[in-house]
């Protein structure tokens, strides 16, 4: 007799089984089933209004869906609060960075360090909660060191993206999602911002998922490409196949 061997497929690091919401008539998540692998590098992309914010509220824990369940790291966290799935190591940043606009930079990290850890102290300053050399790996993984010492209302919106992310990054992570990463950054700066950001995940092996409408920007750094259309992933596969179905070219770029 011959034996036949199977390999076992890879665990999802993600995975999202029949999720479906509503807003009045709107349907934002149409029954959307999906399995991300640690190591992609995913792109989501689609129209204003398409559902890839609110897929992402919900695997963020912002929004609950109607039905359905989502699975990260083996657990289910369909009803878990935000703060219990970054605990998990899901991390996330925001369109809009959310920053200490009056703290340096290098006080912000030290800020999530300690948010990490819970050390922060009313008799003692920050400086003395935090160990120096990890507040300084942060900022050199995100190449901000020369901004350390810089207040975050004064910084461009490149920066104030890496430092979104670097406080991200603190929580070591399993899995970093980003909304629109590139947003309001210059055009000639947002391949620059793509490398350290990438660079910076891959250091410290980190999945990730972008949301994103370059579609420069996503050919050149996404291993993977979903295509969001009226709540529904409408394509999902590498790029160039995803960048050549007809109806996401249509629908999602206009060509």
């Amino acid at each position: 007799m011959t034996a036949i061997t199977t390999q076992a497929a890879a665990t999802p690091l993600l995975q999202t089984q029949g999720l479906t919401l509503s807003f009045g008539g709107v349907v934002a998540a149409d029954g959307i089933n999906f399995e991300l692998q640690t190591g992609e590098r995913l792109a989501v992309i689609g129209a204003n209004g398409a559902g890839k914010t609110t897929f992402i509220n919900m695997v963020t824990g912002y929004i609950k869906p109607a039905s359905g369940k989502i699975i990260f790291a083996g657990t289910d966290i369909t009803q878990m609060q935000p703060r219990q799935i970054v605990h998990l190591g899901m991390g996330r940043s925001f369109q809009l960075p959310q920053l200490f606009l009056e703290h340096t930079v290098r006080d912000s990290v030290a800020l999530a360090v300690v948010a990490r850890s819970r050390r922060l102290s009313l008799f003692r300053p920050l400086s003395k909660c935090v160990a120096a050399e990890e507040v300084d790996h942060i900022l050199e993984v995100v190449r901000m060191s020369a901004r350390a010492g810089d207040v975050c209302a004064s910084l461009p919106e490149g920066h104030r993206k890496l430092l979104d992310i670097a406080m991200a990054l603190v929580l070591n992570p399993k899995l970093m999602i980003m909304d629109e990463p590139t947003s309001g950054v210059a055009a000639d700066e947002k391949h620059a911002l793509m490398d350290t950001i990438m660079k910076a995940l891959q250091e410290r092996q980190v999945t990730a998922i972008f949301v994103e409408h370059d579609v420069d920007i996503v050919q050149k750094y996404a291993t993977r490409v979903a295509a969001w259309i009226a709540g529904r992933i409408a394509a999902d596969g590498p790029p160039a196949v995803v960048m050549a179905n007809e109806e996401v070219r249509s629908v999602v770029l206009g060509q």
